[in-house]
């Protein structure tokens, strides 16, 4: 018998943390994660890019701290943030303890410059155990501990998940098992491999991220690939696509593979058609008109947008609203049925008129 569309997801079973107010594992829905790309010294810059990343959706975002400036500046950040903040450390154990004792949500260490915190880990176990403040071991390919390198001889899926266990048993040995781990590379293949062997080892919740996964386009694919295996899977609690982007762009993709995997709620999809020698009006400028016209629209919706007669009118019907085009016109379709054709000029202002339609008539 052949299975058709998606795999079943059964979730990995995974103890779940709580980062400020957001449940990560233990069944709890896959989070939305960023990461602030201003000095997080300049506070106001930083609140700012976190105003704009939760008004796209980013439910728990990360700050680097690198300097006392801006270890220095957690406390309001965190105070005013509306999403939990994750402080970022590496190298400077001072600085988790700063982190913590702002009220950060919880604190991301590295295993590739552990050594530096060797001695600490009692220390770091201790107060966040105390405070309530979960720990993410984060582990990437472009800082691998110098050990694993040397005995790996690369940034292999055995290397990364050895690196990450490794530094989880520090923790456990204070009784410290308040974590969730990455173990990020920039080959969405090797990353794969090492989340799935790491979901295999241990009950941790995951943060699956695919690390310099490049421009826009080509992080997009990258993450969209990796993810939608292994959440397909049932591995990954949480998640943040690493883009050489605005990291609202970030959020907006994030967002968009969870929508397509069924795993959240979809609000606005186009469903439009790429055009070909059939086509007799212009799909991609309605297709984008559309696009801009509903950015933000409140409600789940379907609209199909469909540039010629052979595939349209089925799509159309199919979707909450939609067009079939031809001839420079297009028939628009509403819950199924065609409630009137417009010349190809007003097909956008007609589908967004009547799109205001439908969320008017949706309950309150």
């Amino acid at each position: 018998m052949i299975e058709l569309g998606m795999p079943t997801r059964r979730p990995r079973v995974s103890r779940q943390v709580m980062v400020g107010g957001v449940p990560v594992g233990g069944g709890a829905p896959v989070s939305v994660q960023s990461m602030t790309t201003t000095p997080t010294h300049d506070v106001n810059a930083t609140l700012q890019q976190i105003a704009e990343l939760t008004a796209s959706g980013c439910q728990i975002v990360r700050v680097a701290v690198p300097t006392q400036d801006d270890a220095d500046a957690l406390p309001e950040i965190a105070r005013k943030s509306q999403i939990p903040v994750i402080a970022d450390i590496h190298f400077q154990p001072r600085y988790v303890f700063a982190a913590i004792d702002a009220g950060c949500a919880a604190v991301r260490v590295n295993p590739g410059n552990i050594r530096k915190f060797d001695d600490k880990v009692g220390e770091i176990a201790r107060a966040a155990g105390d405070a309530g403040v979960p720990i993410r071991i984060g582990v990437n390919a472009g800082s691998l501990d110098p050990r694993l390198l040397e005995k790996h001889g690369k940034a292999t899926p055995e290397a990364l998940v050895e690196s990450a266990l490794w530094e989880c048993s520090l923790f456990e040995e204070h009784g410290f098992r308040d974590i969730k781990i990455s173990v990020k590379h920039h080959d969405p293949v090797v990353m794969i491999a090492a989340y799935r062997r790491l979901a295999a080892r241990c009950d941790y919740p995951l943060h699956l991220g695919v690390t310099e996964a490049g421009p826009l386009m080509q992080g997009t694919v990258k993450s969209a690939v990796a993810f939608g295996v292994l959440l397909a899977e049932g591995v990954g609690d949480t998640i943040r696509v690493s883009l050489s982007a605005p990291p609202v762009e970030e959020v907006k993709v994030g967002i968009g593979i969870l929508e397509s995997l069924g795993l959240r709620q979809r609000k606005l999809e186009i469903v439009s058609c790429p055009s070909c020698g059939r086509a007799q009006v212009d799909v991609y400028r309605l297709a984008e008109e559309v696009s801009a016209g509903l950015e933000g629209f409140p409600f789940p919706l379907r609209v199909a947008v469909m540039g010629c007669v052979v595939n349209g009118p089925g799509e159309a019907r199919e979707a909450d609203l939609g067009v079939a085009s031809g001839n420079g016109k297009g028939q628009i379709f509403v819950k199924g049925k065609v409630i009137k054709t417009v010349p190809e000029s007003r097909i956008v202002e007609t589908l967004i008129e009547e799109a205001l339609r439908l969320a008017e008539e949706q309950p309150q």
